[in-house]
């Protein structure tokens, strides 16, 4: 008989079913997606020949990889951003996950949107489920000095942003102070309002030519800010509510053509999303929106 035809306990059958469920919805922050990567793993699982399967050794730490392969692939596709598919609304607070596991502290899960799809995955195979830095690094397809930086990255950018809790008045002044540098093309000014670790993502979703890799350090992504927005006529920087929190709305001829959001901790920038996805804009420029402008904008 074949080692995959030998019994398996029902209890072990569900452990790993809920120990794939953990994993997928850490990395995706949603109960729905994880379902749906779990069905796949196991798909793929049962797609192996029967001798294929028998050379496995470690069946649950099989499926466990390919599933945190899976989450990092979707978590990559581009316009994947840290509202998810929905995209950014006006002056609306973020969805939360479709549910949150009873053990999963919110405030942590929610940040997680905060990070690259690399950072997040390296993070949640290793802080939170302690995987061995080999198999991390498998997973994340990058070597374990590589992979150990990123959990380094992850845990520095998650205690920024719950050790320091900025206020709703000072992450506002915070924003319009970012407005004012890039109005004035202040880059001096813009960079001292960047931590210096500071990682901005671009979400062009494949519909417009935007930078489809982070750009990491305050240098840096000044000079990204500033070089998207660089001036002319017809184009208006404006502060706005994304999400419940004050953040800019860039306008093209009076059409919403970008939405920035930005994570600040204590006085400076820690994150920055832009926002160019035109699915992602659609609420921005329904009729009336996108001409309207609000007090002190």
């Amino acid at each position: 008989m074949d080692h995959d035809d030998h019994a398996v306990p029902l209890a072990e059958l569900l452990d790993e079913r809920r120990q794939l469920l953990d994993v997928a919805h850490w990395m995706l922050g949603s109960s729905a997606e994880a379902e749906s990567v779990v069905d796949e793993a196991y798909r793929r699982w049962y797609g192996l020949s029967g001798p294929a399967r028998a050379r496995i050794a470690g069946p649950r730490a099989w499926l466990v990889r390919v599933t945190g392969g899976i989450c990092l692939d979707r978590l990559a596709v581009p316009g994947r951003g840290p509202v998810g598919a929905a995209g950014v609304r006006p002056g609306t607070e973020a969805v939360p996950p479709d549910a949150v596991l009873e053990e999963v502290d919110e405030v942590l899960l929610g940040a997680l949107d905060s990070l690259s799809p690399e950072e997040r995955a390296a993070f949640v195979l290793n802080d939170v489920f302690g995987m061995a830095p080999g198999a991390v690094a498998g997973i994340v397809g990058q070597p374990e000095q590589e992979c150990a930086e990123l959990v380094h990255r992850a845990r520095r950018s998650l205690r920024a942003r719950r050790l320091q809790p900025t206020p709703p008045r000072q992450h506002d002044l915070v924003v319009r102070a970012v407005r004012q540098a890039c109005l004035t093309r202040d880059a001096t000014l813009l960079t001292s309002l960047l931590a210096r670790d500071v990682t901005a993502y671009f979400d062009g979703g494949g519909k417009v030519r935007a930078l489809d890799t982070p750009v990491r350090g305050s240098l840096q992504v000044a000079h990204s800010l500033l070089t998207l927005l660089a001036g002319c006529p017809n184009t208006a920087l404006q502060a706005r509510s994304v999400n419940g929190r004050t953040g800019l709305v860039v306008r093209y001829d009076h059409e919403v053509a970008a939405v920035i959001c930005l994570d600040v901790a204590g006085r400076q920038v820690v994150q920055v999303w832009t926002i160019l996805n035109p699915d992602k804009l659609r609420s921005w420029n329904r009729r009336g929106d996108a001409s309207s402008s609000p007090p002190g904008g």
